[in-house]
């Protein structure tokens, strides 16, 4: 094939995705994806997975220290306990508060979402 035959190739290919995209449409119920916040209880089920999981990687990280490395039981654990739940905690505030984002760029994306106001100062 030469370079031209390719080129139409992909051409139509492009035309072909193009109109498959168009017809497309997000099935019943069902909403597209939006810049806006969780609320209710999709907030609630992730700040309580945010908090159990930074439990858990804590003292599963102070489990395995204390059992396979150390052999100090259970300070470790103990330790990454309290480290993890203030993970959790963090995370959750940062959901709460609209954190989630790097740093410097909180303008640009409150320009994005619309101008939510829950994600303002």
């Amino acid at each position: 094939m030469s370079d031209k035959d390719k080129r139409s190739e992909l051409d139509k290919f492009d035309t072909r995705l193009k109109q498959a995209q168009d017809n497309s449409t997000a099935p019943r119920g069902l909403k597209a994806a939006t810049n806006e916040p969780p609320k209710g209880l999709g907030l609630a089920l992730r700040c309580g997975a945010d908090l159990v999981s930074g439990i858990a990687v804590g003292v599963a990280i102070g489990y395995a220290l204390d059992t396979f490395v150390f052999d100090s039981k259970p300070w470790l654990m103990v330790l990454f306990f309290f480290l993890g739940a203030a993970a959790g905690i963090m995370n959750v505030f940062r959901t709460v508060q609209g954190l989630g984002i790097a740093a410097g760029y909180k303008e640009d994306y409150i320009e994005r979402a619309g101008k939510d106001d829950n994600l303002k100062d």
